[in-house]
């Protein structure tokens, strides 16, 4: 069609209201700044020099650096799907990772306690 890629999405359908798209990549930009924002409190996180609690704090890091990239891979295929959904005029997808997304924000609360109380 346009040459656009990824051809998977691009070339099925018909083209949508340019407005829903870019709702969609608005959305979809959204989820990457919050997975930069992950990145950023991991780092913040690694240069903290607490030496009671190092393994509390690599194991957060480990853990954000995940949620991270979790973020960007879930931004980028919800991204996808959404946009191939309405170029086929079909329901819009749900949202597959809630309780994935929760369960990881409860192990690093639990963890982030867990450090300020070893501290």
């Amino acid at each position: 069609m346009h040459g656009r890629r990824p051809r998977s999405v691009y070339d099925a359908g018909q083209e949508p209201d340019p407005r829903f798209s870019l709702a969609n990549e608005r959305t979809f930009l959204a989820w990457i700044r919050t997975s930069l924002a992950i990145v950023a409190g991991a780092v913040a996180l690694h240069s903290l020099e607490v030496p009671d609690t190092v393994w509390v704090r690599k194991v957060l890091v480990a853990a954000l650096l995940a949620v991270a990239c979790l973020v960007a891979v879930t931004a980028s295929t919800r991204w996808a799907r959404t946009e191939r959904a309405m170029r086929l005029r079909e329901p819009l997808p749900g949202f597959g990772l809630v309780g994935a997304f929760s369960g990881a924000i409860v192990v690093v609360a639990v963890l982030l306690a867990v450090a300020f109380v070893v501290m």
